[in-house]
């Protein structure tokens, strides 16, 4: 049965995870990591939901939580990427960024709103539920990212 749900889990929501991961820590291996945490959480939790909506909001609360704590942990304030160093780290061409590396360098309170908002469909009373906070701050912050964002990209 234990198997049977993490497949499950991992077939349903791996992609979520590892993309709320990468949008909070911008960085695929911490993503992983992330959506190992994760799912281990919610195989040890046997909460039951009335629907796949309510299950799919907590799952990405919970990953939330786990990259709120990541980012808290000793290990992640005093690490740096091999991406990180000036030595190695080569130029690119400005225009070559995607969209998900732009957003990604927003304010973590944009970026968070910004993700769920296109990248999870949530509106954004959905978010201000999820995120704890009231729907016109999360309105005000999804303004401000998208003048921020339009900013970055220029005005193409």
């Amino acid at each position: 049965m234990k198997d049977q749900r993490a497949e499950y889990l991992v077939r349903q929501y791996s992609d979520t995870i590892i993309r709320i991961g990468y949008t909070w820590l911008g960085n695929l291996d911490d993503a992983k990591d992330i959506c190992q945490i994760t799912l281990l959480k919610l195989l040890q939790n046997d909460r039951s939901f009335e629907n796949s909506t309510q299950e799919r909001a907590w799952i990405i609360r919970v990953a939330m939580n786990t990259c709120k704590d990541w980012k808290k942990s000793a290990w992640f304030r005093h690490n740096v990427y091999l991406e990180e160093l000036p030595e190695l780290h080569t130029e690119t061409d400005p225009g070559a960024d995607s969209l998900l590396e732009t957003v990604n360098r927003l304010p973590a309170k944009y970026r968070q709103v910004i993700y769920m908002h296109y990248y999870e469909g949530y509106q954004v009373k959905e978010i201000a539920a999820l995120l704890g906070r009231s729907p016109t701050l999360i309105s005000t912050h999804l303004s401000r990212a998208r003048k921020q964002l339009k900013n970055m990209l220029g005005d193409d």
